[in-house]
């Protein structure tokens, strides 16, 4: 048992709109597209594009997607995360464990704030992104090195990646066992990761090489042969290349093959969220059913005991 009351983990999380409504995703989406790491045009360019073409169109339509997987208790992404880190502080009572967002509240720079004035010396910061990228960690930690000089006090440790992680893999393919014992197993499962452009792929980004170890691991796991298991990519935005194969033309692919049954489960998403829900579990079982094939969507691990278990092994070795 680590006991350490000068100690913080933070889980971070990509963000979610506060509501489902235009005003609210509007916001969202201004801040999060104006990150240079995830669009990489010069803002005397992007900026024109972005407020007065992109987010007048995209804020009332993403608002409706958001609409159809909203909980009660609110985003599902917001939800689960919560809930993950309560799992979190339960197997670390004697550390504090709180959640945060890239965008959006509860803001990343906030509450490491708040940690840094409730005199935590020690702060783990884990983005819940198992696969790095340069679109995703590398933003978190951008924020954190600004945020550091400011307490020079504080020693913050960022867990970059845990792609093949033994106890995340294990709680993945754990998942997968437990969805096909209760809605028994596809003919294929088809591992659906979120893209990338291919540019940054090519000028080094470590995403795919990533993703496709995380895919190998788990499959190995489960003791899947070669053929029995695709990866893709989804969610690509706009016209340029994106890493592929792309997830949806693939399944489409596989069905007209005759594949009748198809498992999908996307490792890259640590909670359930508007990609996963909606345009994976509802948008890709609509497409394929019109094609005559049937897919099952394997939720993403969200709070469940073996995610909170393997996250809380990684926070506390990154603190040896």
């Amino acid at each position: 048992m680590l006991d350490a009351p000068d100690t913080a983990v933070l889980a971070v999380n990509l963000g979610t709109p506060e509501t489902p409504t235009a005003p609210a995703v509007r916001r969202y989406l201004a801040e999060f597209l104006s990150d240079r790491r995830v669009v990489a045009i010069p803002p005397l360019l992007w900026k024109p594009l972005l407020y007065g073409l992109i987010l007048p169109l995209r804020s009332g339509r993403s608002a409706a997607k958001y609409a159809q997987v909203w909980l009660p208790e609110g985003s599902p992404l917001m939800v689960h995360t919560r809930r993950l880190a309560e799992a979190m502080q339960a197997l670390m009572p004697t550390v504090r464990v709180r959640h945060a967002m890239r965008y959006g509240a509860p803001a990343l720079t906030h509450e490491l704030d708040r940690l840094a004035a409730e005199g935590m010396r020690r702060i783990v910061v884990l983005p819940l992104y198992p696969q790095y990228s340069t679109t995703t960690t590398a933003s978190i930690e951008d924020q954190v090195r600004d945020w550091q000089p400011r307490h020079p006090g504080v020693t913050v440790t960022l867990v970059r990646d845990y792609a093949v992680d033994p106890d995340w893999v294990e709680a993945v393919a754990n998942g997968i066992r437990q969805a096909w014992a209760t809605q028994g197993r596809g003919e294929q499962l088809v591992f659906s990761f979120h893209g990338i452009p291919q540019r940054l792929a090519d000028a080094g980004d470590p995403y795919p090489q990533r993703c496709q170890a995380s895919a190998e691991a788990i499959a190995q796991a489960l003791g899947l042969p070669d053929d029995a298991w695709q990866l893709t990519y989804q969610s690509r935005f706009g016209r340029e290349k994106w890493l592929q194969p792309y997830a949806e033309p693939t399944l489409w692919a596989m069905a007209e093959r005759g594949v009748r049954r198809i498992d999908v489960v996307c490792p890259g998403f640590a909670t359930d969220c508007l990609e996963t829900l909606e345009e994976v579990a509802l948008g890709f079982t609509e497409t394929l059913a019109a094609r005559g094939a049937q897919m099952r969507y394997i939720p993403c691990l969200n709070d469940a005991p073996e995610h909170a278990r393997a996250l809380s092994r990684l926070s506390i070795a990154a603190l040896a």
